[in-house]
């Protein structure tokens, strides 16, 4: 894809003059608007061409450090790009986000969803929605997303910068003086900050400068490491619906549950991830999961079918016939944890392994050491502090005509789509300018 470059003095815009390395700034008038966005992303494009649209006389640059752009919607669910989920009540959309869904709420007003899929249906691009309201588009390949966003700011005249890391924003009276990494230095009416999350806080200094605390970044959205775990050699066995919780806390998340190579992914243990990002990062991601293997077991009910079992089957082999719907080798490991042999009968069963069997089936502990990312995803939950941020516009608080979008700000979701939806709302309103 080719770009406009933008050049580095920009001096056909009219408002500034270079001398050597001094700039001397003349007044800036409405229709001579430069509108600078830092950061080629999702949210940094769709701040652009939206600006590009409310404002058509102004022109509008995007600055990326790297030497290429929309890096992570190309590589997105597995090249597919999850660009939305299909829950289309706002309140409910919000509480997919650990942090920021009360911000978002009232956004999702004015950009949720039906928007997101109305916008990129009137640029050719058709979404279709999977059984788990998970979006992709119908041609299932994520660079169908990323030419939609490109070609969407070539033709409302966006100019693209790669390899444009800007080092600091300086309030200039008006406007600002934008000092890129490599030396040169770029004007701007209005700046639009969608860099993205940052794993350390002090990537965040360039904007605390300006006053906007920072709430420390910490990963979100991982999988769990039991180096110990008594179940890693059933790697690839799975249960519809347990529940998992960190003991000691009242942090609990219930879904489908994946035994893998290293410990456990799969839903209920990315939602505890992302909500319990910072109680894990606390503990250095060292704790005891306690695993509820269907979500449905109560004490009361797990006992009631055994006893049911007992009477029945007294001589049938417990590790033969799985129950709960637990599939067979994950029953065997569990029985084999009670330390019921593979001949032991339901009226052989002692007190003592009746009772370990039913705390392994709700309460079955594993030592949580470390985590892995999540596939391809890296989500961190921290950022700029959203009290900071105009809830209305995402215009500074502390500094006017500094606007942000995207996960530089303190806004993460879970996994199906969210953290793009949040990009497409906040960079919406962001490149509104209001």
């Amino acid at each position: 894809m080719e770009y406009k470059q933008c050049e580095k003095s920009l001096c056909d815009c009219n408002f500034t003059n270079f001398v050597g390395n001094i700039v001397i700034q003349v007044q800036l008038s409405m229709n001579q608007q430069q509108i600078v966005v830092i950061g080629g992303g999702a949210a940094g494009f769709f701040s652009a061409i939206q600006a590009a649209s409310a404002y058509p006389k102004a022109q509008v640059i995007i600055l990326e450090k790297n030497r290429t752009v929309l890096n992570k919607v190309r590589i997105s669910g597995g090249g597919r790009c999850n660009v939305t989920h299909a829950c289309f009540d706002d309140k409910k959309l919000a509480k997919f986000y650990p942090r920021g869904g009360s911000f978002l709420k009232p956004l999702f007003k004015r950009f949720n969803p039906q928007a997101t899929i109305a916008w990129f249906e009137a640029r050719g691009v058709l979404l279709k929605t999977e059984a788990d309201g998970r979006m992709f588009p119908t041609t299932d390949d994520a660079e169908t997303i990323a030419s939609c966003l490109e070609n969407e700011s070539i033709k409302r005249g966006v100019r693209v910068q790669m390899s444009a890391g800007v080092q600091t924003i300086v309030p200039q009276n008006p406007g600002f003086l934008l000092q890129l990494l490599d030396g040169s230095t770029l004007l701007a009416t209005h700046v639009i900050v969608t860099t993205g999350g940052n794993p350390s806080a002090q990537g965040y200094n360039w904007l605390a400068v300006l006053g906007h605390p920072i709430v420390p970044p910490v990963p979100s959205l991982f999988t769990f490491n039991t180096p110990e775990g008594h179940f890693k050699d059933l790697a690839g066995i799975s249960v519809p619906q347990a529940q998992v919780r960190m003991a000691g806390k009242k942090l609990k998340q219930s879904g489908a549950l994946l035994l893998t190579h290293w410990g456990f992914s799969g839903p209920a243990v990315l939602k505890l991830s992302a909500w319990g990002a910072r109680e894990l990062a606390e503990v250095h991601y060292e704790c005891t999961l306690l695993i509820n293997w269907n979500e449905d077991n109560t004490e009361n009910s797990v006992k009631e079918q055994f006893d049911l079992a007992k009477k029945i089957h007294p001589k049938r082999q417990i590790q033969s016939h799985a129950l709960f719907g637990i599939p067979t080798r994950l029953w065997k490991r569990l029985c084999e944890l009670s330390e019921i042999a593979e001949n032991c009968r339901w009226i052989d069963v002692s007190m003592k392994q009746y009772h370990k069997l039913v705390e392994n089936l709700l309460n079955c502990p594993q030592h949580v050491k470390g985590k892995t990312t999540f596939k391809e995803e890296f989500v961190t939950c921290g950022g700029v502090d959203l009290a900071s941020i105009n809830p209305e516009t995402l215009e500074s608080k502390h500094v006017k005509g500094l606007y942000f979008a995207g996960e530089v700000l303190d806004i993460d979701a879970l996994t199906g789509g969210f953290n793009f939806q949040a990009a497409w709302t906040t960079g919406y309103i962001a490149g509104s300018l209001q």
